[in-house]
């Protein structure tokens, strides 16, 4: 019959075609097509023979296409025919489509929507015929029959959609859906259906095929409906990254409920996607600009949500492009700051805290997509690298002012740049580990801010370097060419940053002998350059050298700081199959060096210090050095046992024209001796007596040495201050060469004196003529330094004021205060008796340690051995201050007081010195602070380090403290010691900073607080200001501060009265503390600064509630609660907040500080309250809530307890200012000459103290105009609790005014009238704004 047909079909014989169709039945005819189609014979043929002979003017002609329609989309989907064959009997359809009247199209498609709800559709190529028919049915202008009714055609189609998108899909037909309907013409509204249908559809999927079906959604994106396709895919995959971090946290149970994804498959899907996404954005710029404005808008509202691991990744993939790298960069780093700011903020305040119990961090979100980018997201790391570089350099360390580190300033506000910056340097860190290819890139970008950046602080850098090359110090070895380039520059770098670089990458040195050598190359160079920088640099880094390339038989020094990166490069090989090639090369720098000894003391200095440290690394060069350093104080020891002094001041000195230099700084020449021979005596020399090996040449030296220390010791001690040429009666200014040489004789004599005590007391034994010997040198020393002392109080040059830096080592520091204060040994107490019976040295001994310390936390290292150790530092800081916590707990200042002559006594230099000591622990040895703790506590100093309670010690040492500043509140009024009381009140501040909020001990020791606060009437200002400042820090850590606010301000009404002055205000008297000496302006100023505390986070938590109102689309109840929450929060804050200012505003406050902060502050208050006013006016609009009780409540307090008040306070704060302006008019008439400058000065103190009350006026004026609006919105009448208040008109007295000017115009002053004019009318207009205002609203 399919044959009989196309030949009719051929021979163009329409009647007799027709007749033959006729003739089939339905199935029949359905039957042919099907044989024809599985045979591959002319199916299209054939079916182009049926549609000849089925006219569409003819009813049958239309039904028989229906059905050849209605039986191809089955056959297609069947999965028997050869995809050619479908594509072209689909052709075929798609063509005579068109053709079909509309009854039939409409027909067409309705089946089509019962196959997809159906699920019968397998590889989805009708749709392409589906897609023609909707097109041909949105085009048709008839009228079609649906339901009971009719509808056009694009109606038609819209309904079909409607109900396609709400039936249910086969997950296998989603992706050619999505496909499909990019081809049909969608209405936006349609378009919305459709998006959200398929982004509903995600999670039925398996997850391989959503990167193909997410592409079709981005296609499909091109017509609209972007932010939705955006929104959907990335909420999407964070909710699967939750859920993989759930099931990862949370170990499976036994139910069958197993992991729903392996991660390394999710991780690889998420890449794929974000490439897709990338791509499409790079045809479809507006994209790219959609997604940035979602995260910006979704990162106000809810920054979890919006910034996820996944679209953090997103955006840094499309960083790469760099049309939009520019504000995503500036979208991410303002999130990164702006949740640092969040997250501190949260943690200073208890009440916020119980507020926000999860708070987000995004630093924790960008370093997890490093993390999952190990999964094959190279399209991420550029952008991270990109990323954490431009963190580093737009948040790096500032250049200080003065030169001293920043750090140690730096205030809450730097803590979150300084958060921002240390996040860049983790995130290129992290990256580095996880990325090989890109390792390279990383550290050349390192090395050459390094080198650019040399004029601002480059120490970031330096630590990233160094971490870098820790983590993998082979990788130096691919990019050596760019470090020997980067060492052609050292000459031209600060020395600083040099010691930094060398340090960093010291084990490439190692294992690259063609760095090593260029970098020798350079150094020799720049030894002979005519900067002096360049000096120091190459000085420093032939020191390194010779620390780090031992020769055979070296001692290997368990004392030594991290050799770093060794361990990994295995690169001590060279010790063994190259000793020989090691030695000469550490002797050939030795006679390098050697020529620097001639050089400025500068480069003399740097050598004298860094040779202990060669030796103690390096044992075998011992006999070069001590034999280098024997030749060089020769030149300067004068050997002749009778001469005084012994050594030649003289040869240190230089004269170039009028200016006098230090040449040769000898202190330190006999430093670096006396510490070099300590050293060889108790290990080289110990080993060497074992092999019995070349004794005699080494004995040589030791033995001059010691002659040579023990001559110098008994002479120093002989000689008097005119040996020296230094006496009372010698210069020391610094304004003559005279008296430059005699202040570096001085120090230099001081210097000697400390290096030789250090030296005899360490040899002595505690033999009694030793330590009599160590006297005498130290009264030399103290000799010199009263005169010094003396003579810089007259000068009062600020170079005099400096002490000069002690020469004791801190490991000698450590010894003698244990020695002194600690040593009850029986042999012993003759001896140390010695020592002990002079004040002057034990108060000595105790201000070195202080400087020491002092040192140690302005620059993180201290003078001498082991002074860059951070180990060793940290075990002397702990002897240390467990001594001089004895001391100060053991022998309290007043009883010390009694018999002291001048100066500090022993105790409160103890006391400075453990305050200085707790900041440094707490600054740089963070991470220590339990084992800190752990040494201080005398009673288990062996007890296990496994776990401390960290808290339970701080609580220990706490209570001493408390003991010994009760007794201070107890003692008589002449025994009472502000220093020491605000120093108690100081340490007591920073210890508390250990204690956890909610352990007992904290609570314990906030109520002590509270209780001496309200029980001691202290009149002392600082100490009142320390004791509040302390009460304040722990209280908020507890719960708000307002309740307390308002029994402080209470207290401070109470004190200084009324400005009603026939008021009597009733004496409930809170707090001793608020007395009349510090109640204004101490306290005052102290509780303001709290309240606007109090206000910034009540202002935050407005902002929060605006956000989660604008957001209240998800999860709604949830948002409401904590809306709810958030609101009585802020209410009831607000609340206690007026209470407080109410008590305030009635004080007689005195002119000045307190009133301007004052009104500052209620301009602030206003400020807020107008904003909260504002966040209910936006609620009203978005929904039909009415307002709540509690603020209508808090405005009608604002209303009887605030605004009234505020205007009697503008007026009495008027009225000072006019007192004193008629004090000055007073004292004009007695003092003629000065009559102009007394008034002007006293006018300009008027206008800047009167210049926040009209902004406080405003603020008043804007709060009720918002209040107006909100009673309009809400129905409520919330203008009701308002009295408009008499004084807002600032009436002007004109009677007062005239007998004014006409007394000004008598006295016959040619300025004052027009000055006083200009400012009443200035006053007149500023005043009559507000009265029209008033008119205005009525």
């Amino acid at each position: 019959m399919a044959q009989h047909i196309l030949e009719l079909a051929a021979e163009e014989a329409p009647e007799r075609l027709q007749e033959a169709l006729q003739s089939l039945g339905e199935s029949e005819l359905g039957d042919m097509v099907t044989r024809q189609a599985l045979k591959g014979r002319e199916t299209a043929a054939l079916l182009r023979g049926i549609f000849k002979g089925s006219p569409c003017s003819q009813r049958s002609g239309v039904l028989r296409r229906l059905q050849v329609y209605k039986h191809c989309i089955p056959l297609v989907e069947s999965g028997d025919l050869n995809l050619g064959k479908v594509s072209e009997i689909i052709g075929l359809l798609m063509l005579e489509a068109r053709q079909l009247p509309g009854h039939a199209l409409a027909e067409l498609a309705t089946l089509f929507v019962d196959v997809v709800k159906g699920g019968s559709l397998s590889n989805g190529k009708s749709l392409e015929l589906f897609s023609t028919v909707l097109t041909a049915l949105a085009s048709l202008k008839e009228n079609l029959a649906y339901g009971k009714g009719e509808l056009n055609g694009e109606e038609f189609k819209k309904q079909l959609i409607n109900t396609l998108c709400s039936s249910k899909w086969d997950p296998q037909s989603v992706i050619h859906l999505a496909n499909m309907f990019r081809d049909i013409p969608l209405s936006g509204e349609e378009l919305q259906f459709v998006v959200e249908k398929v982004l509903r559809m995600f999670s039925k999927l398996d997850l391989q095929e959503i990167p193909p079906l997410v592409y079709q959604l981005l296609l499909l994106s091109a017509k609209g409906s972007k932010k939705t396709v955006l929104e959907g895919i990335i909420s999407f995959f964070n909710e699967l990254d939750k859920r993989q971090k759930e099931e990862q946290r949370v170990p499976q149970s036994m139910d069958l409920k197993v992991a729903t994804m392996p991660l390394d498959q999710l991780r690889h899907v998420e890449g794929t996607v974000i490439l897709h996404i990338v791509s499409v954005i790079n045809l479809d710029q507006d994209l790219g600009k959609e997604l940035i404005r979602l995260l910006k808008a979704e990162q106000q509202k809810d920054p979890g949500r919006a910034l996820c691991p996944f679209s953090v990744a997103l955006l840094l993939s499309v960083a790469v492009k760099h049309r939009l790298q520019e504000q995503i960069f500036d979208l991410l780093k303002t999130s990164i700051t702006r949740s640092c700011k969040d997250l501190q903020f949260l943690q200073a305040s208890k009440f916020l805290q119980d507020l926000f119990p999860q708070q987000y961090d995004v630093t924790a979100v960008i370093l997890e997509v490093v993390k999952n980018s190990a999964f094959g997201w190279d399209h991420v790391t550029q952008g991270l690298v990109d990323l954490g570089f431009s963190l580093m350099e737009s948040y790096e360390p500032k250049k200080p002012f003065g030169g001293k580190t920043a750090d140690t300033s730096s205030g809450l506000s730097k803590m979150p740049a300084q958060q921002a910056c240390r996040l860049g340097a983790s995130i290129l860190l992290e990256t580095f580990k996880v990325h090989d290819p890109i390792r390279s890139d990383i550290l050349e970008q390192v090395l050459n801010r390094v080198l650019t950046k040399a004029a601002s602080p480059v120490s970031h850098f330096i630590d990233l370097l160094s971490n870098i090359v820790v983590s993998a110090p082979l990788v130096l070895q691919t990019s050596s060419s760019k470090v020997t380039e980067t060492f052609d520059n050292l000459s031209f770098l600060p020395i600083d940053t040099v010691q930094g670089l060398l340090r960093a990458v010291q084990p490439l040195l190692k294992v690259s002998m063609s760095a090593r050598d260029s970098l020798i190359l350079v150094l020799q160079k720049a030894i002979f350059s005519r900067q002096l920088d360049a000096r120091k640099a190459a000085v420093a880094g032939f020191l390194l050298l010779l620390r780090n390339f031992k020769i055979l038989g070296s001692l290997s020094s368990s004392q030594c700081s991290q050799a770093i990166g060794a361990t990994q490069v295995q690169a001590d090989v060279h010790a063994c199959y190259n000793s020989a090639a090691n030695e000469a090369f550490c002797l050939e720098i030795l006679g390098s060096l050697r020529r620097c000894l001639s050089q400025q003391a500068d480069v003399r200095l740097m050598l004298y210090e860094g040779f202990y440290d060669v030796l103690r690394r390096n044992s075998q060069l011992a006999s070069s050095i001590m034999e280098m350093l024997l030749s060089q104080i020769k030149q300067y020891y004068l050997p002749q046992p009778d001469l005084l002094p012994p050594l030649k001041l003289e040869g240190c000195i230089m004269a170039q024209g009028d200016q006098i230099f230090l040449q040769e700084p000898l202190a330190h020449l006999l430093c670096c001796i006396q510490h070099c021979l300590a050293w060889y005596k108790s290990t080289v020399h110990l080993c060497q007596r074992a092999e019995d090996d070349d004794e005699e040449e080494d004995v040589g030296f030791e033995q001059n040495f010691e002659d040579m220390l023990e001559s110098v010791t008994q002479r120093m001690i002989k000689s008097e201050l005119e040996d020296f040429e230094l006496d009372k009666s010698a210069d020391f200014s610094l304004s003559s060469g005279v008296g430059v040489k005699n202040n570096i004789y001085a120090i230099q004599v001081m210097g000697i004196c400390e290096v030789l005590i250090e030296y005899n007391f360490n040899i002595g034994n505690f033999s009694k003529n030793k330590f009599e010997d160590v006297l005498g040198l130290f009264t030399c020393y103290n000799k010199l330094s009263e005169i010094l002392k003396e003579k810089a109080g007259k000068n009062k040059s600020t170079l005099g004021n400096k002490t000069a830096r002690s020469f004791l080592s801190m490991g000698f520091v450590s010894t003698l205060l244990t020695a002194l204060f600690r040593d009850n040994a029986q042999s012993h107490e003759e001896s140390l008796g010695v020592l002990r019976s002079s004040t002057e040295f034990l108060r000595y001994a105790v201000s070195v340690a202080l400087q020491k310390v002092q040192q140690l936390e302005e620059t993180g290292q201290t003078d001498g051995p082991d002074g860059q150790n951070p180990e060793k530092m940290f075990q002397n800081l702990c002897k240390i201050t467990r001594v001089l916590l004895w001391r100060y707990t053991s022998v309290p200042t007043v009883v010390e007081e009694s018999g002291k002559k001048k100066g500090k006594s022993i105790s409160l230099l103890c006391l400075e010195g453990l305050l200085r000591i707790f900041n440094t622990v707490q600054q740089l040895y963070a991470a220590r602070i339990p084992q800190f703790l752990q040494a201080l506590d005398i009673t288990d100093g062996d007890a296990e380090e496994t776990d401390i309670n960290v808290t339970e010690k701080a609580a220990f040492q706490i209570r001493q403290f408390q003991r010994s500043l009760v007794n201070q509140f107890s003692s008589a009024e002449d025994d009472f010691n502000s220093k020491e009381t605000q120093s108690l009140i100081t340490v007591l501040s920073t210890l508390s900073k250990h204690l956890d909020p909610a352990s007992q001990q904290f609570l314990q020791f906030l109520t002590w607080t509270v209780k001496i606060c309200k029980e001691n009437a202290l009149e002392d200002v600082a100490c009142c200001k320390g004791l509040l400042s302390l009460l304040f820090s722990l209280h908020v850590l507890y719960k708000s501060p307002v309740g307390l606010l308002r029994e402080l301000a209470q207290d401070i009404h109470a004190c200084l009265g009324d400005i009603d002055q026939d008021m009597e205000v009733e004496s409930r008297s809170h707090f001793a503390i608020v007395n009349a000496k510090t109640a204004a302006p101490t306290v005052c100023l102290l509780v303001l600064a709290q309240a606007d505390k109090v206000l910034e986070e009540v202002d935050w938590l407005i902002k929060k509630l605006t956000s989660l109102g604008s957001d209240a689309s998800e999860d709604s109840s949830q948002a409401s609660n904590q809306s709810q929450a958030l609101e009585k929060g802020v209410i009831l804050q607000l609340g206690t907040l007026l209470t407080v200012y109410h008590e305030l505003v009635q004080t007689a406050l005195p002119a000045g500080s307190c009133v301007d902060t004052l009104l500052r502050s209620l301009s602030k208050t206003y400020a807020i309250l107008t904003s909260l006013i504002k966040h209910y006016i936006q609620a009203c609009r978005s929904t039909s809530n009415t307002i709540p009780g509690r603020l209508e409540k808090l405005v009608k307090l604002s209303g009887s307890h605030l605004t009234p008040q505020c205007y009697s306070f503008i007026t009495y704060v008027q009225n000072i200012h006019s007192e004193s302006l008629s004090f000055a008019e007073e004292k004009k008439k007695k003092k003629k000459e000065d009559e102009a400058a007394a008034v002007s000065t006293a006018m300009a103190k008027v206008l800047r103290e009167t210049k926040p009350i009209p902004n406080l006026i405003f603020a008043i004026e804007q709060y009720e105009k918002f209040l107006i609006h909100l009673s309009k919105k809400s129905k409520v009448n919330l203008m009701q609790y308002m009295k408009l208040s008499t004084s807002r008109d600032f009436r002007i007295n004109v009677s007062m005014l005239d007998s004014t000017l006409q007394e000004h115009n008598t006295e016959d002053a040619e300025n004052e009238p027009d000055n006083d004019q200009s400012c009443t009318a200035e006053q007149t207009d500023e005043n009559q704004e507000p009265k029209k205002k008033k008119r205005r609203k009525k």
